[in-house]
């Protein structure tokens, strides 16, 4: 057994130390993954690729043990974990532009609050399509999640799906479709 594989058994059997190892060990992987995602958002997030990284392994400590078997299953929950941590940046980004927890006072036009970013509105979109895609087919929303939110390539979904790139391939049109029909 490989390294990975005895941390992630490690994990699943809930010894909370290996989830370190475990980070430090993928720590460049799960960069590549939060640099390629952040790179398509340009200024979008106040997160930057280490800030990303270093988000989602607070809330993959706060998780407690994981059951996967590999590293391509620890990538494809990674991904998700990124997905939504920019999901909620953009979230309170969205509410502190809109007024927060704060009192409502009236600005005039020339003043008001600015309009808020298309490429935010965009990720909002598609992480709120992605809930009813979860119902037509829950393996499209992780080849999603992987591809736009991790900027995972085919073959490495493939990999952590246990699927032909092919099938990857297949999935990411048939979503893309729906996701395009949704957005509209």
């Amino acid at each position: 057994m490989g390294q990975i594989t005895v941390l992630l058994s490690a994990l699943g059997q809930g010894q909370r130390d290996a989830a370190g190892e475990l980070y430090a060990l993928l720590y460049p992987d799960l960069r590549r993954l939060a640099h390629a995602r952040l790179r398509r958002s340009g200024e979008m997030t106040v997160l930057d690729t280490t800030s990303l990284v270093h988000e989602s392994y607070i809330r993959f400590e706060k998780s407690g043990a994981l059951a996967v078997r590999d590293r391509g299953q620890f990538m494809a929950y990674a991904a998700r974990v990124m997905r939504s941590v920019v999901v909620d940046v953009i979230r309170h980004r969205q509410s502190e532009r809109h007024g927060g927890g704060f009192i409502h006072v009236e600005l005039d036009e020339a003043h008001g609050v600015p309009a808020s970013d298309a490429r935010e509105d965009e990720v909002l979109k598609v992480h709120e399509s992605l809930a009813e895609l979860a119902a037509i087919n829950e393996r499209w929303v992780r080849v999603v999640e992987m591809r736009y939110f991790a900027g995972m390539t085919e073959a490495e979904i493939a990999d952590a799906l246990g699927l032909t790139v092919r099938t990857v391939g297949r999935d990411w049109e048939k979503a893309r479709l729906f996701l395009h029909a949704s957005l509209r």
